[in-house]
C-alpha cells in the first residue's frame, strides 16, 4: 500500500484547489459511503490498480502482499491510498465516511465484478490473531 497525504496545490480568499491524481490513466470513479462499522473489500484484484481517496470520516485500511504481514493504516480526510494488482486490501469504517475509488483496469460499471477475488478469512481476523 502506497499512502500519500493530499496537500492543496492552490490557496487564496475562495478556497482551495487539491490534485487527487496527477498524470494517472483512470478508468473508473466511484463513490462509496460507508456507515460506523461496516467492512468492505476483503478481495484482491488481478489486473485492476486502485486508490482510494477519503472525502469525510475515518477509515481503517488493511493491505496484505503475498502471505507477508497485514498493514493496517488509519485513514483521515485527504489521505489517498494505492492498492496494486495482487494486492489483499479492506476497508473499516471507524466513523461514517465518504470515499472515492479510481479504478484503472476491468473493476468498475458492468464488469466490477470480473477482477474481483474474495478471501477466504477477513483481513481484520488475520490482524488481530497475531
Amino acid at each position: 500500500m502506497e499512502i500519500t497525504r493530499i496537500s492543496p496545490n492552490h490557496k487564496d480568499e475562495r478556497g482551495l484547489i487539491s490534485d487527487i491524481l496527477v498524470h494517472e490513466e483512470i478508468e473508473h470513479v466511484t463513490v462509496i459511503t460507508s456507515l460506523k462499522g461496516v467492512e468492505r473489500g476483503n478481495h484482491f484484484h488481478k489486473e485492476t490498480v486502485q486508490w482510494v481517496y477519503l472525502y469525510s470520516g475515518k477509515l481503517e485500511a488493511l493491505t496484505q502482499e503475498g502471505e507477508g504481514e497485514v498493514i493496517v493504516t488509519v485513514l483521515m480526510p485527504g489521505d489517498l491510498i494505492k492498492t496494486d494488482k495482487l494486492e489483499k486490501h479492506a476497508l473499516y469504517a471507524i466513523e461514517d465516511s465518504v470515499f472515492f475509488v479510481f479504478t484503472r483496469g476491468p473493476r468498475g460499471g458492468k464488469d466490477y465484478e470480473e477482477d474481483t477475488y474474495r478471501l477466504e478469512q477477513p483481513l481484520r481476523n488475520i490482524f488481530t490473531k497475531k
